[in-house]
């Protein structure tokens, strides 16, 4: 399916972009829509960071993105990696001692802060200790209001202006000459929209997982069958894995591997995300469906043959049509998961002779019909015809259990 994101340069004194601020859009039109601010956040972070990665968006730029009230509490920032993004805080945020608790909490682990559409209140005061860019919307704010600001903020040396709204030479003059740091608005350029493709989720599967993690005790196992149902889920948790949120030292071979080594703290807040903002729209259901049936099938011929790769094949199986969900390459669509060199080989290779990808081709050609390469292909893992037809009704009827009704 497609999904949209706008993004709009942020120019230092000299006119060069040095980072981007990422704007939720919900179609090719360049406005916001009517959505709640931690819907358009949540939705935000999973199209650009748990879809193909900020890089594309950001040119190795920082990144900035919004966060209201109810996605700092919902620890968001947690889930972005703190030497790529920028946590902007909306100019309709309380300066709460709760808000202030989250910022230090953020500023210790390194987050990088900025204020939104500032307007001074003496109670933002013992927040510039944890500061890093304060922005001004001079349009909502004018320079000869922002000017007696200045001089005191100037004295707060690790913290930067910005103004916001700039749209003429004047205006940026103007900011330049009372020794704002950054600029942004339509004097520079508009929004651009950055159009993508996202994996499409089960909302079914969805709803059964986030009821699983609202229990007091979390379940690995029960969660890794949740994310066995859709490839959707899976794609995106081992992106987030793969995106430098967390050091990654070894080869990711199995969905309740990928959830251990995430830990439950991350696990419940990546899944509330998903359930947020997983969209329904888009590709066709029966592609993900046959992705599903896919990864059983793999498996079982796997647990058949090579128990020692079953959950292996599971990936394999789950990933096989991951170039059609994402209109991409395969070689490119695989190039931010973690994935195991045997699983890639499997979905890259046409002559790949291991195992996973002798399973995934003989199962191929099952679906095809095409008896002669079947038999060609299941021959090489000694496995018959006939069994592997009744795999393929095993994982037909696994696969349905999960179907909403």
């Amino acid at each position: 399916m497609k999904v949209y994101t706008a993004r709009q340069a942020i120019f230092n004194r000299q006119q060069n972009v040095v980072a981007y601020e990422l704007l939720f859009r919900d179609g090719p039109e360049n406005f916001f829509p009517d959505v709640d601010a931690h819907e358009a956040t949540s939705k935000l972070i999973m199209r650009t960071h748990l879809n193909q990665g900020l890089s594309i968006y950001s040119e190795n730029k920082p990144v900035l993105i919004n966060f209201g009230q109810a996605s700092l509490e919902s620890g968001l920032p947690s889930l972005l990696p703190k030497n790529k993004v920028m946590i902007e805080i909306l100019e309709d945020v309380e300066p709460s001692d709760e808000v202030f608790e989250l910022c230090r909490e953020l500023f210790h682990q390194g987050y990088h802060i900025a204020l939104d559409d500032f307007v001074y209140k003496p109670e933002w005061k013992r927040f510039f200790k944890f500061i890093k860019l304060i922005k001004f919307d001079i349009m909502r704010t004018p320079i000869d209001d922002v000017a007696p600001l200045i001089p005191a903020i100037k004295k707060l040396k690790r913290v930067k202006i910005l103004a916001e709204k700039v749209e003429t030479k004047a205006e940026f003059e103007a900011c330049r000459k009372l020794g704002f740091d950054y600029y942004q608005g339509y004097f520079f350029c508009k929004p651009e929209i950055k159009e993508r493709n996202d994996v499409e989720g089960n909302p079914h599967v969805l709803m059964m997982l986030y009821k699983e993690i609202a229990k007091q005790q979390l379940n690995v196992e029960s969660v890794s069958l949740f994310f066995e149902q859709d490839v959707s889920l899976t794609y995106k948790l081992l992106r987030f894995i793969n995106s430098g949120v967390m050091p990654l030292t070894q080869e990711i071979t199995s969905i309740k591997q990928a959830l251990i080594y995430l830990g439950e703290a991350q696990t419940r807040k990546l899944i509330a995300l998903l359930v947020t903002s997983l969209l329904t729209e888009g590709k066709p259901r029966e592609l993900l469906r046959i992705a599903i049936v896919r990864a059983k099938h793999c498996e079982l011929v796997c647990t058949k043959r090579f128990p020692g790769q079953a959950e292996l094949g599971f990936l394999t199986g789950l990933f096989s049509l991951l170039d059609a969900i994402l209109d991409s390459p395969m070689c490119v669509a695989l190039t931010t998961l973690p994935l195991s060199d045997e699983i890639v080989l499997a979905l890259t290779e046409d002559e790949c002779q291991n195992p996973l990808a002798i399973s995934l081709r003989a199962i191929c050609y099952f679906e095809q019909g095409q008896w002669y390469n079947t038999q060609r292909e299941s021959s090489k893992i000694q496995v018959e015809y006939d069994e592997l037809a009744a795999y393929y009704q095993d994982a037909l009827s696994w696969a349905q259990q999960f179907e909403p009704n």
